[in-house]
């Protein structure tokens, strides 16, 4: 039985035609490749004669500078190091934790847990940038910068996320009692919280779906 590896997230298909789409990540049926097993593709590779091949051009030395020197070194730390997933970690843990404090504080006026849904908040606030950033660098290196469906999605809820954020933190700046005072503002001020959590959820689960879609368990 043959085997298609997705280009694009690394899946493998056993079967006699790829898939019209990757299940993972929905890359097209074009970007699938026969995978050759080792033991076949080095028979050949040892009969046949080493063909000369031209001698690689020189190339000039420190022509890239020092910030092209410095983000090569910053992204092959991250790839290497797995550093987007460990900083995924700050709103997928937290995130649901303040929004269980912001409807306690709300449901039974508790101004302590407001304090902490919003110490919480901006802690998140402030890692959102390696977040982001990290993801970025994962996707353009590690996905080749696919744009299909699921990372269409991935990065639209990336977006609501931050979003949501800064105007939930930004409403709560300008108004510190919307939880603790009966309104129906308060009220609002949860569903955005919900909408927010809504989407940092699925981010979370598209990229497991990226990284253990490929597992069988």
């Amino acid at each position: 039985m043959k085997k298609w590896e997705c280009t694009v997230c690394g899946y493998i298909h056993e079967g006699d035609e790829p898939p019209d789409e990757c299940p993972v990540c929905a890359a097209d049926k074009s970007i699938l490749v026969e995978v050759v097993e080792q033991a076949a593709a080095a028979e050949p590779a040892a009969t046949a004669e080493p063909a000369a091949s031209p001698a690689a051009p020189a190339q000039p030395a420190g022509k890239q500078g020092l910030p092209a020197t410095l983000l090569a070194f910053a992204t092959t730390q991250i790839l290497r190091h797995h550093l987007h997933p460990i900083m995924v970690h700050t709103p997928n843990g937290i995130v649901p934790m303040a929004v269980i404090f912001l409807f306690i504080a709300a449901l039974f006026t508790a101004p302590l847990f407001d304090i902490a849904a919003l110490y919480s908040l901006v802690f998140v606030l402030i890692a959102m940038p390696a977040v982001l950033a990290t993801g970025y660098i994962v996707w353009q290196e590690r996905y080749r910068g696919a744009l299909t469906s699921i990372f269409k999605l991935k990065i639209g809820a990336s977006i609501v996320a931050t979003v949501s954020l800064v105007i939930l933190l930004i409403w709560r700046a300008l108004q510190p009692a919307v939880l603790t005072t009966p309104s129906t503002g308060r009220w609002f001020f949860l569903i955005l919280a919900v909408i927010m959590l809504g989407a940092v959820g699925l981010a979370g689960h598209i990229g497991g779906k990226l990284v253990f879609g490929n597992r069988k368990y």
